[in-house]
């Protein structure tokens, strides 16, 4: 299988530092200036512009329109453009292990983030260390960017854990499956940290489908009331399951900010470079002490919702053929080829790794230990219950009588 692929992960989020904290004054205050404009009505039927890059050729973009956002990868050397491929392929290459691992019963489900790679590795690299993220359950990407060992994510889909990592060992909060209910959460931290006067941001990960729900309506309520140091991260994948995002809005996702008071902004979510500055520049503004920020990356969910989805039954495959043409991973790749930034050793030697961590997934989850069937029972309390003690007990004896029955 070929599937497209850091320099060291603190290097990278080092320059990115480095990178937005220069244009911090520049983002924070030009912010409604630049809402205006991405938000200015269009002709009749025509898409909304968005922060673009690099194009699906490879070429890079440079404009007066964009010239803001650009500043912010400014000083992305060669080794950080092969670094954030790598990422990319070997997110892919885990993605497509552990679909593969699901269709063979190894896993109860999984959600599949092919064709998104580019917006959870942009933006995953965008934050800091201190920074702190709030998944639903596709951000396979952005773990990874947070040292998240992808055997981690697994755990859960094979019904063995409720989660599989420290949350506050990476920053990095446990998958939710509860749609939308992550924004608050998010929004919640966001306003703990503003008033212990931290000096760092909160981002939270959605899809177009979660735009729908009360819970996200509320979370920007509360951050534009508490202006509250947190960036929304909408990936607009085209499809919330089966339903179109045209049938969930009348307008561009990221102009919904403007009703909370807040930016807005639309990027191209297949153009990693796109993603990587715009989240640059929404953290740094949050940091800043100037708000929350909707970015809406526009993308395209390649496969299924989940393994127990079939996309064929409401698309078309012209309009997945369409979309590869655009592919993330493909993109940069041309882009790094005809600047001469990597040569076929670089890519066979990434293919390699490619494959030694598919082989590495696929035994780290053949070994899982089955769960102790009394954990669901702990940490429900801090200092314990007494209901969850009587539950407890009552579990114990329904286990215990297979044993007996077992002996007759």
């Amino acid at each position: 299988m070929t599937v497209e692929s850091t320099a060291a992960r603190t290097s990278r989020r080092s320059a990115g530092s480095k990178a937005g904290t220069s244009g911090t004054k520049a983002a924070g205050t030009t912010g409604a200036k630049r809402t205006t404009r991405t938000t200015a009505k269009k002709g009749a039927g025509a898409e909304p512009q968005l922060v673009q890059l690099l194009t699906p050729e490879g070429k890079r973009v440079k404009n007066a329109e964009n010239a803001e956002y650009a500043a912010y990868v400014a000083d992305v050397t060669p080794d950080d453009l092969r670094g954030l491929y790598r990422d990319m392929v070997l997110t892919r290459r885990f993605d497509a292990e552990a679909t593969a691992l699901q269709r063979q019963g190894e896993l109860g489900l999984w959600a599949s983030l092919l064709g998104q790679e580019a917006a959870q590795i942009g933006s995953g690299r965008a934050t800091r260390e201190d920074d702190y993220v709030f998944p639903t359950y596709r951000e396979h990407g952005v773990a990874w960017c947070r040292g998240v060992d992808p055997t981690n994510l697994l755990g859960m889909f094979r019904g063995v854990n409720n989660g599989g990592w420290d949350p506050n060992g990476n920053n990095f909060h446990l998958y939710t499956i509860v749609i939308g209910s992550q924004t608050l959460h998010a929004t919640g931290y966001a306003m703990g940290i503003a008033k212990d006067g931290a000096d760092s941001a909160v981002i939270a990960y959605f899809g177009d489908g979660a735009s729908s729900q009360g819970d996200v309506a509320e979370a920007f309520t509360f951050s534009a009331v508490y202006n509250a140091p947190v960036v929304f991260f909408c990936q607009n994948n085209q499809w919330a399951i089966s339903e179109p995002t045209e049938k969930q809005t009348r307008v561009p996702l990221y102009q919904r900010a403007q009703g909370f008071g807040f930016p807005g902004v639309r990027v191209d979510g297949n153009d990693v470079l796109a993603c990587l500055a715009v989240t640059k520049w929404a953290l740094e503004r949050a940091r800043a002490g100037e708000g929350p920020t909707l970015v809406e990356a526009y993308t395209y969910r390649m496969g299924a919702h989940t393994t127990s989805d079939d996309p064929s039954r409401y698309r078309g495959d012209e309009e997945r053929q369409a979309w590869e043409a655009k592919d993330p991973i493909l993109r940069l790749r041309r882009h790094l080829e005809a600047a001469h930034h990597a040569d076929e050793g670089f890519f066979a030697e990434l293919e390699t790794e490619s494959e030694a961590l598919g082989r590495r997934v696929r035994e780290a989850v053949r070994a899982m230990p089955d769960p102790d069937h009394f954990a669901i029972f702990e940490n429900a309390y801090a200092d314990g219950h007494a209901l969850v003690d009587e539950e407890r007990a009552q579990f114990a004896a329904y286990q215990a009588s297979f044993t007996d029955a077992e002996g007759v």
